[in-house]
């Protein structure tokens, strides 16, 4: 039969717990039973009684004698006796010589007190004290109910011991569900259900253990979910342009016109390339989490970055980039997967913006916990109902944003997944004319004096 850790834990606990009952009970007795001291007590106690009991007769008489012994049958446990050396009762008279013989020797005898040291049954046990001179003898003749019976206590040890048992289960329940749970949840994680998660609220070693495996789980289940939107979208989006070069490939071989089917063909492969390296930068933009830097930057000298670049681009189209940005505005991040993020806004404004027109860019503090960067062009903007599904990968929009006018459909989804990565917010809407881009991503700690500045005529003035 298979061992578990709850088993074990009740099983020691309860081993444990029987072995300190049974060595608490055993020093209890054997101590008290043994110790002279308790011996030496009772000792003292009788001869006292002893002294006052020949007291009262000796000064009083036997009136007084009878009082006093009365006294002590009703306060204290036994019949109290005084008795001359010959065995008289100095109270009734009555010969009680057998009070003074030796009690029989028994074998289950144990030293110590006689309400401790007793044998099992027979006559009630005695205690005897002699006067100084051997004239008086004192008795005490013990009730037989007095004698302490380890074993009676049994019951109530027992009853201990089971409420101890109770909460050793509670304890060894508590402990070891949690593990269950987390196994039963690294099984299913196992078997393909990648959105299991165990959401521990415990905060102790094995709370830390699941949320250890929430980490996990969320670290494959991204790894996982990119790998296969990678293979699903390559799937999908090389399907087109293989079939145009293939058709381009066989006019080659039978057309007169070989030039235009060798443009067809490059046109086609330039594509093909653009297509497999903006999906190589989606990947990387979602991919693993422990790869990512990490750093302190500031995100104006970033977002200057991309519009000096974008600049010669802008020129090109006959448009102008124009910055107006607050100074030393910081957050935490990966600078580089921020400026291909914010780069994508950026030409896809450029691109769709007309010609002779200004392509705004304001960056400022929110507030003390966010950033917002702001990207408007002059364009024909989306239809309402569109503004959320432009973040999608390989959506244009049929009238506007095609294959002709340039790119494949990844530049705003991989804007998305860097700024959902840095726990940010990305945002669309139509400002007549044109479309804006806002994106809200979260300050540093830290906050430094804002200085604003206004950076005009990027690339166009």
């Amino acid at each position: 039969m298979k061992t578990t850790i709850f088993r074990k834990l009740v099983l020691w606990f309860g081993v444990a717990v029987v072995a300190s009952f049974a060595a608490f009970f055993a020093t209890t007795y054997f101590s008290f039973a043994s110790r002279p001291g308790g011996e030496r007590m009772f000792g003292g106690l009788r001869i006292m009684q002893l002294e006052d009991a020949v007291e009262a007769y000796q000064k009083v008489g036997v009136p007084d004698l009878s009082k006093f012994l009365k006294r002590l049958d009703y306060y204290l446990p036994g019949e109290h006796y005084l008795l001359d050396r010959s065995g008289k009762d100095l109270v009734t008279g009555q010969m009680r010589r057998e009070l003074l013989l030796p009690p029989p020797r028994d074998p289950e005898r144990r030293p110590g007190p006689p309400f401790l040291s007793g044998p099992r049954g027979g006559p009630p046990p005695l205690m005897r004290s002699d006067s100084a001179d051997g004239q008086f003898v004192f008795i005490v003749r013990m009730p037989l109910l007095s004698r302490y019976d380890p074993w009676s206590v049994l019951p109530y040890y027992g009853s201990i011991l089971l409420i101890i048992l109770i909460v050793a289960y509670i304890f060894a329940t508590t402990l070891v569900r949690p593990i269950g749970r987390l196994r039963e949840s690294m099984v299913r994680f196992g078997a393909g259900d990648l959105d299991v998660r165990n959401r521990s609220t415990r905060t102790d070693e094995l709370g830390d253990l699941a949320h250890s495996f929430d980490q996990m789980a969320d670290r494959i289940q991204t790894l996982l979910t990119a790998e296969r939107r990678l293979l699903q979208d390559i799937s999908h989006e090389l399907r087109s342009p293989l079939a145009r070069l293939g058709f381009a490939i066989e006019l080659a071989r039978t057309s007169t016109d070989r030039g235009a089917a060798l443009d067809r063909i490059k046109k086609e492969s330039s594509r093909l390339s653009q297509l497999v390296g903006e999906l190589i930068q989606m990947t990387r933009a979602e991919g693993d989490p422990g790869e990512r830097v990490s750093e302190l930057f500031l995100l104006d000298q970033v977002a200057r970055t991309v519009l000096d670049d974008c600049a010669i681009e802008a020129d090109a189209k006959g448009c102008k980039l124009r910055m107006q940005a607050e100074d030393g505005l910081r957050m935490q991040g990966d600078p580089s997967l921020l400026n291909r993020a914010i780069e994508n806004i950026v030409r896809n404004a450029i691109r769709h913006t007309p010609p002779e027109s200004v392509i705004d860019v304001t960056l400022a503090r929110e507030d003390s916990s966010w950033i917002r960067l702001a990207v408007r062009d002059r364009g024909p903007g989306v239809p309402e109902e569109l503004t959320r599904d432009i973040f999608r990968p390989f959506f244009r929009v049929d009238s506007h944003r095609n294959r002709e006018a340039g790119g494949v459909g990844l530049g705003l989804a991989i804007a998305q997944r860097a700024i959902l990565l840095h726990h940010g917010e990305i945002s669309a809407r139509n400002v007549h004319p044109g479309l804006e881009v806002v994106l809200r991503l979260p300050a540093a700690i830290e906050h430094p004096t804002k200085k604003p500045a206004e950076a005009t005529g990027v690339s166009g003035d």
